[in-house]
């Protein structure tokens, strides 16, 4: 699936106008879709320098801050949105970090490579780790230090006390809502902390 049609059923989950924090934004790309075309503001996170200096060439406003050290500095409902773009797999704290993207931000959404798409358990079935598309490493080369699927994700959605606000899979642009565990190779949710928590 092309980044840009990733990129469209993403900014479709995102309000006009809101205020947006992009974790592990990359080179702004997203964000800076989501001000040309969705009027939103915010900032990206961004460790590395090159995607960092990227974002500034873009005209994104972005932090240089390591996410495996939290979100600390940004008080409850900072945000209207947090996205985690394709950061989640990344994470030594997946599961911290989820909470705390449901803190700052009025509103979560996390897209994520799904491991159980069918060619990658076609894959997993004959013996040998997937390389596809989405996930194009070898195992020995990943940056992805963990793997999930769409079903883990709801999971551990529950596990945290969030309400899944929206959820699909996405497959060569198309957003899929039947069996997307199986039939999509990306994950995405949209979702916020359950009232009162």
């Amino acid at each position: 699936m092309s980044a840009d049609l990733m990129m469209q059923s993403i900014a479709r989950l995102v309000p006009h106008g809101a205020r947006v924090l992009d974790l592990g934004c990359g080179d702004g790309a997203l964000l800076a879709y989501l001000q040309a075309q969705r009027g939103c503001t915010g900032y990206g996170i961004e460790i590395a320098d090159a995607n960092v200096l990227a974002c500034v060439k873009r005209g994104v406003d972005v932090m240089q801050i390591n996410l495996d050290q939290g979100l600390a500095l940004f008080d409850d409902a900072s945000f209207d949105v947090v996205l985690q773009i394709d950061t989640l797999q990344h994470l030594r704290n997946a599961e911290v970090m989820l909470r705390e993207t449901a803190r700052v931000g009025r509103i979560g959404i996390v897209a994520f490579p799904n491991f159980a798409h069918w060619p990658n358990r076609l894959s997993v079935l004959r013996g040998r780790m997937p390389v596809t598309q989405r996930l194009p490493y070898q195992w020995y080369d990943t940056p992805n230090i963990r793997v999930g699927t769409f079903a883990d994700f709801a999971q551990l959605a529950r596990k945290n006390a969030l309400r899944v606000l929206d959820a699909y899979g996405l497959q060569n642009g198309r957003e899929l809502r039947f069996l997307p565990n199986a039939r999509a190779a990306t994950a995405v949710f949209k979702l916020q902390r359950m009232q009162g928590l």
